[in-house]
């Protein structure tokens, strides 16, 4: 664990903050946590690609702090969309671990994920807002539009665009740079022209990255491996 954002409340629930840049190992196994621990500073399980699933937070005992996902298909996850997949998401919150959840702002606007964030605040628990565009780079506006409305719900504001040329990533990295003194912000554009955004974007007021403990196991187009993720970070911010 690199920069150390999250402190344990008296309850034992983990508190996470995002005022510096924290770098999320993304797994569908909390037994990568150990193998994750030199490079992250929190660990993202992936529910909706678990095979244990919800079950398997009772008995997690890392050091990382956790965020839990549970992502719809039309968001590129694997998770039915509807109640049931939001009931998980409350349950996972109660395990004291846990510290931060991700709901996608979309279910927020449909008006079913509203208590999942009303419950994480309940418990202390960060609320990262995220929207993902698989086809394309929205414009700058609609880009700001998206990072203030998950602002407005959420302590972190995740977009993730797909890059067709350099042009879509200049327009991202300016939307960060605007954005990110007013309020969290994380952002990346996926697919090969915008893979380089996962790195820089940090500079501009990202606060915010993933990436999978294995090369192998990436879940979003684009990512970098942990230890490549952090090297390439840290280098970059003359660390």
């Amino acid at each position: 664990m690199t920069e150390g954002q999250f402190f344990f409340a008296f309850d034992g629930s983990a508190h996470m903050e995002f005022t510096e840049f924290v770098l999320a190992a993304s797994t569908a196994t909390l037994g990568e946590e150990p193998a994750a621990r030199t490079h992250a500073d929190i660990l993202e399980y992936r529910l909706d690609l678990a095979s244990d699933g919800v079950d398997a937070l009772a008995a997690y005992d890392g050091v990382l702090p956790l965020l839990v996902t549970n992502r719809t298909e039309r968001e590129g996850g694997e998770a039915a969309d509807g109640p049931a997949r939001l009931g998980v998401l409350e349950t996972a919150i109660k395990q004291p671990s846990v510290a931060a959840v991700d709901v996608e702002l979309a279910a927020i606007r449909d008006g079913g994920a509203e208590r999942v964030v009303d419950h994480a605040r309940e418990r202390d628990v960060a609320v990262v807002v995220s929207t993902h565009d698989f086809e394309r780079t929205p414009d700058r506006e609609r880009m700001r539009a998206l990072l203030r409305a998950g602002a407005d719900h959420g302590d972190v504001a995740k977009l993730a665009v797909t890059a067709q040329n350099r042009g879509d990533v200049l327009d991202l990295l300016a939307v960060t740079d605007e954005l990110s003194p007013t309020a969290p912000v994380a952002t990346m554009a996926m697919g090969e022209p915008g893979r380089h955004s996962r790195v820089v974007a940090p500079l501009y007021g990202s606060c915010l990255g993933y990436a999978p403990v294995d090369p192998a196991d990436a879940t979003a187009p684009g990512q970098y491996g942990l230890e490549r993720f952090r090297h390439l970070v840290d280098r970059l911010r003359g660390r």
